[in-house]
This record gives structure tokens, C-alpha cells and sequence, in this order.
């Protein structure tokens, strides 16, 4: 699903001076039978999900004219958290990962293309504004209270393989009122096994 888009910039390091950069995300809950049910996932290999993502969204990009991008395999890295505030739908949440307008705080990336064409970045507010912020506090192990404690929050993963965290995904990002009923257990625990 296209997460954002918006224009080029001399900064973002492409050999590209215009256009515009859409940034590819899952578009869940549908995403997740679509990436189970590929070749990617059911062959064994080692990062089936980055696989799946080249060989689709190369393909977008093919047939789109465009050029694809991704925010995993190594340098060059591109800037996803830059390009995605400057798309208008993603903002800095109260524990520091972006928040989307539709996937909350479950936004991720998948890739991005460059399209040659101009297009008009999107404005609308974020969902922050006037939330409780639930997130700051549904974290079992305060992970969030000075920036991002990452040791703290995956020594509890690997504590207890029964906890919620690693079954239905990171409770703070549940806690976020926007997109978490979008997202699947099957493919929240994928993510976390990933991420420890």
C-alpha cells in the first residue's frame, strides 16, 4: 500500500534531481496471507520477507517506470524516517518510532519507488494530537522512558517465549488507538522473532 509519497530533494543522496518518492508498506491485514502464501516464505531461505518485497516491488517499479529503493540490505542506506515526515501522513510518536495517519505506530517500509513524475505530498494531522499517548506507558519493562532502551526490551523477549510482546507484538505499539486492529498476531510475532 502506498504509505506516502513526496517530492525529491537534493539531500536524499539519488541520482535523481525530481520526481517524487511513494513509499511501499503492507496493507494490512491483507498483506500477510498474500506474503505466506509466496514462494519467498515457504522456500526456507534467509530473509523471506526482504525477498518477497525485492521481487514484487521491483516489479512495481518496472512496470511504473520508476526505480525501486529499499531500507534493508546494506549501504547505501536511504533515509525512509526523513522521506516519510516529508510525505505529511507519518510524525514522530511519544516513544520516537513514526506514527501513521492509518497504520499508527505498525507502520513499517517495505521500499520506496521514484516515480519521475510530480505529485503533491498529502497534509493531514497527526494522530497524536490530543491522544493520551498510551503508548509511553503499556510497556512492560519501561523501555521507552529515556529514549529507547533496545537491550532492556529483548532481554524480556527472550525471558519468557509465553509473553504477549513476542505472540501479539510489541505492547506499546498495540497501545497506539490507530491501526493496531489492522495488524495480524501471526504477523506481529514474525516481526519480533526477527527482531530478537
Amino acid at each position: 500500500m502506498e504509505m506516502g509519497h513526496c517530492p525529491v530533494s537534493a539531500d536524499d543522496g539519488l541520482p535523481h534531481s525530481d520526481g517524487t518518492l511513494v513509499l511501499l508498506g503492507p496493507d494490512e491485514p491483507d498483506f500477510w496471507p498474500l506474503f505466506t502464501n509466496s514462494d519467498e516464505y515457504a522456500d526456507g531461505g534467509a530473509d523471506p520477507l526482504d525477498r518477497w518485497s525485492r521481487r514484487t516491488i521491483d516489479q512495481l517499479a518496472t512496470d511504473a517506470g520508476g526505480v525501486a529503493y529499499y531500507p534493508f540490505g546494506g549501504a547505501p542506506f536511504h533515509p525512509f524516517f526523513t522521506w516519510a515526515q516529508r510525505t505529511g501522513r507519518f510524525w514522530a510518536s511519544p516513544i520516537g518510532f513514526l506514527v501513521h495517519d492509518v497504520a499508527g505506530l505498525f507502520a513499517s517500509f517495505r521500499g520506496g519507488i521514484w516515480l519521475p513524475e510530480d505529485r503533491v505530498a498529502a497534509t493531514a494531522n497527526s494522530p497524536c494530537e490530543g491522544c493520551a499517548a498510551p503508548c509511553k506507558t503499556a510497556c512492560p519493562v519501561d523501555a521507552f522512558s529515556q529514549g529507547y532502551d533496545v537491550a532492556a526490551c529483548k532481554d524480556f523477549l527472550q525471558s519468557d517465549p509465553k509473553q504477549t510482546c513476542l505472540s501479539k507484538g510489541c505492547q506499546a505499539r498495540r497501545a497506539c488507538p490507530v491501526g493496531a486492529e489492522r495488524r495480524l498476531d501471526a504477523q506481529a510475532a514474525f516481526h519480533m522473532e526477527v527482531f530478537i
